[in-house]
């Protein structure tokens, strides 16, 4: 038997797609339209098909669900807001978008989507951090605020700042690493990393980084490009570096936090800062005595 989904009454018609990725995982909704495994009112559905107030949707690829987990993330930490756009500082472990195995209301998106939903606005993310980067994330309340940001982001108008400890000792104390990342359209393109060595410790160095441009991934794969991986970087990093990092230090997630963001609002120059989190400042005391 397919599971029913009955729309209710107060819901607003919206893309049959953009209605089950709230409900469900992206991946199984994905899945979902690759079978066939969707009908609306009785007929065969594509993800661009409108569901309205009334309408049954049924599903014929069943849906397993994920062991509960316990939401370890509270009210998010907002370091500014004003009528255009909110700073938040994200902590590790909390992805800013749904993806696979992660539902949207789970998010960083999601949660701003629940929490101004009442005020009638949609806050739009108008960059992105990994999901287990700490510090600095921008969203604006407006469209034209995020037309703005996403611009001054597209020029390299914004200035970010970032703190990484690194695997190994650098080969300078200051330098700059230009070399092309892929793009998201599968070519090469251009990507600069700036780094400032701030302190050494046996094994390990942390660094100030600013980016000039902003590719996925970006300071991840240059540091491992130079064979100085991020210090538990899981997918770009040295394997056997990071696991006895951890059996060592105690840290589980990558050494790299978002710490500093700038660019012009409402006329001037505008600066946001964020401390390192207590298991990155932790690891660091550690590092000291070792």
């Amino acid at each position: 038997m397919p599971q029913e989904i009955v729309i209710s009454a107060g819901e607003a018609p919206k893309r049959l797609e953009n209605f089950l990725k709230k409900r469900f995982n992206i991946g199984y909704v994905r899945k979902l339209f690759r079978k066939n495994g969707v009908r609306l009112n009785g007929k065969r559905a594509a993800p661009e098909d409108i569901a309205r107030p009334g309408d049954r949707i049924q599903l014929y690829v069943p849906y397993e669900k994920s062991k509960p987990t316990a939401r370890p993330f509270g009210e998010l930490d907002i370091v500014f807001e004003d009528g255009d756009l909110l700073v938040l500082n994200k902590p590790a472990g909390l992805a800013v978008h749904e993806g696979k195995g992660i539902l949207k209301r789970d998010t960083v998106l999601g949660r701003l989507e629940t929490a101004y939903r009442p005020q009638n606005i949609t806050p739009h993310l108008v960059h992105r951090t990994d999901k287990d980067t700490s510090g600095l994330l921008v969203a604006a309340k407006n469209d034209a605020t995020a037309e703005r940001l996403e611009r001054l982001f597209e020029t390299g108008d914004v200035e970010k700042e970032y703190l990484a400890l690194v695997a190994g000792r650098l080969p300078a104390k200051r330098d700059t690493i230009d070399s092309p990342l892929p793009g998201r359209e599968g070519g090469q393109v251009t990507a600069v990393t700036h780094y400032k060595v701030e302190r050494e410790f046996p094994g390990a160095a942390l660094a100030r980084v600013r980016i000039d441009t902003g590719r996925m991934h970006q300071i991840r794969l240059h540091f491992a490009a130079i064979h100085h991986p991020v210090v538990m970087d899981d997918e770009h990093g040295d394997f056997a570096f990071n696991k006895e990092f951890r059996k060592k230090f105690g840290l589980k997630r990558q050494f790299l936090h978002a710490a500093m963001i700038a660019f012009e609002h409402r006329g001037k120059m505008r600066k946001w800062t964020a401390e390192l989190p207590e298991d990155l400042r932790r690891t660091l005391e550690r590092l000291e005595k070792s």
